[in-house]
């Protein structure tokens, strides 16, 4: 029960793989197992997020407004995603911070059309380095405490 707990968390748009170590970690569960699947299913979030969107943003896109915004969300992103390109997507997502992880960077994926192999494989990067940031730290803080 556990497990699927863990399972959530690292789904959640919130908290991710950063909520989802330390709280199983806390709950006693063994922590390769916490860093496998935290690490396994915050990367397949991707395929929800990014094929749904582009789904939803078939049938949306005629609604001018909607349009717009997309549009003007895209051309104000176009000199960061010339600058970095879809490499970017790994630090982006590494760095365990709010608002950077596998949600947005999915996001951010499809917004600007990016090949959606390749997004998910960087984005799968980004993670695993996330999951060893914050495993390293709990195991660190857990260990001094």
């Amino acid at each position: 029960m556990h497990e699927l707990m863990i399972v959530l968390l690292s789904m959640a748009p919130i908290s991710e793989l950063r909520g989802a170590i330390p709280v199983g970690v806390a709950l006693g569960i063994n922590p390769l197992v916490v860093f496998f699947v935290s690490v396994l299913f915050n990367s397949l979030i991707f395929f929800p997020i990014y094929f749904s969107l582009d789904f939803f943003y078939e049938h949306l896109k005629k609604n001018n407004f909607i349009h717009k915004k997309i549009e003007r969300i895209r051309k104000k992103g176009h000199n960061a995603m010339e600058k970095y390109g879809i490499w970017g997507l790994i630090p982006f997502v590494a760095i365990p911070l709010p608002f950077t992880g596998a949600w947005t960077a999915s996001i951010i994926a499809w917004l600007f059309d990016l090949d959606w192999l390749k997004s998910f494989i960087v984005i799968c990067i980004g993670v695993l380095i996330a999951g060893i940031v914050v495993m390293s730290s709990v195991i660190g803080i857990s260990t001094i405490w």
